[in-house]
């Protein structure tokens, strides 16, 4: 059994999504669960165990969660700077107390974590093993929830991603799409590179993880399994916010998701004025995740095309 946590967050619900289509079994909560609240989690978890998740048939001793999928967190990068404290729960508490049920109970974590440890001043894909500096309240509670669940177990799978957008939730093609559609122009930032990623994309990894773990045999050695530990996943190819709405442009426009006619202005972050420092180069080496899963990364342009083009792409919410 799979407990997703944050099943109503844009990657708790692709990743929700599927499960199902894979036909694997799960629950998922969202805030009806409180994740900094250990006694919370643990009662949770045992009811699953006497609910109708499994077969009748099956005995108690074998009723067990054996993966945790932690999609939840605080990512209002900007109100974290306020809410040091509420951010600190969820990154950071929220983590630890997942991972040390997991441990308690026997069962593998996935948890997702983001670019923003890095101090982004970097030239180069970072990978995984690379110091981490984060720059503000929010890069720093996601760092300490990292730091926190490999202190507390093992058997984890800490999934680093960055730019990431998805059908269920607000995110920045949407935002775009809406801007472009009501607007004459729009101002982006030329000075932030990254990879854009689908959250499409990574909910299929995070479900391979799972299968190719389950499976064993047949992956990249006989009765192997994929190491444990931290990866890095986006979409392939690296952009500015600038290009990357330059594309969003192209393609809204191709498939009739923007009707109106919008110029894309190029500008600096410090013309933007943000209220917080973000990281100038968020860029994140895939090496180490495409050879231990045998996968071929889609690149971003291709992702983002599906994702314009999809009977799913709602950006009005």
């Amino acid at each position: 059994m799979i407990w997703l946590i944050g099943n109503k967050g844009m990657l708790g619900s692709e990743v929700s999504r599927q499960l199902e289509e894979a036909k694997l079994p799960f629950v998922g909560t969202d805030k009806e669960i409180d994740i900094t609240n250990p006694d919370a989690l643990e009662i949770f978890a045992n009811n699953i165990l006497t609910e109708s998740y499994f077969p009748s048939d099956l005995p108690h001793s074998e009723r067990r969660i054996t993966w945790i999928i932690n999609c939840s967190a605080y990512t209002n990068v900007e109100k974290a700077e306020e809410d040091v404290e509420l951010a600190e729960k969820l990154n950071t508490q929220g983590p630890l107390n997942i991972a040390r049920l997991a441990r308690k109970i026997g069962s593998k974590l996935i948890h997702i974590s983001t670019d923003y440890v890095f101090n982004g001043k970097g030239t180069e894909p970072y990978t995984e093993d690379m110091k981490k500096e984060p720059l503000g309240v929010y890069g720093k509670t996601k760092s300490q929830g990292e730091d926190a669940i490999q202190k507390e177990m093992n058997t984890y799978f800490i999934l680093r991603t960055a730019w990431l957008y998805g059908f269920d939730g607000k995110n920045f093609v949407y935002t775009m799409t809406n801007a472009m559609n009501k607007r004459d122009s729009v101002k982006v930032v030329n000075d932030q590179k990254g990879s854009p990623t689908c959250a499409v994309d990574l909910a299929q990894v995070i479900i391979k993880i799972i299968t190719k773990t389950e499976k064993a045999k047949g992956f990249f050695g006989k009765n192997s399994v994929p190491s444990f530990g931290v990866y890095h996943f986006t979409d392939e190819g690296e952009t500015t916010w600038y290009d990357f709405t330059q594309e969003i442009y192209r393609l809204g426009k191709k498939y009739g998701r923007i009707t109106s006619d919008c110029s894309v202005n190029p500008c600096t972050t410090e013309e933007y004025g943000a209220k917080v420092e973000r990281p100038a180069y968020s860029v994140l080496s895939k090496e180490k995740i495409a050879k231990e899963l045998k996968i071929k990364i889609p690149q971003w342009q291709v992702s983002l095309e599906k994702f314009i083009k999809s009977n799913r792409f709602v950006s009005e919410k």
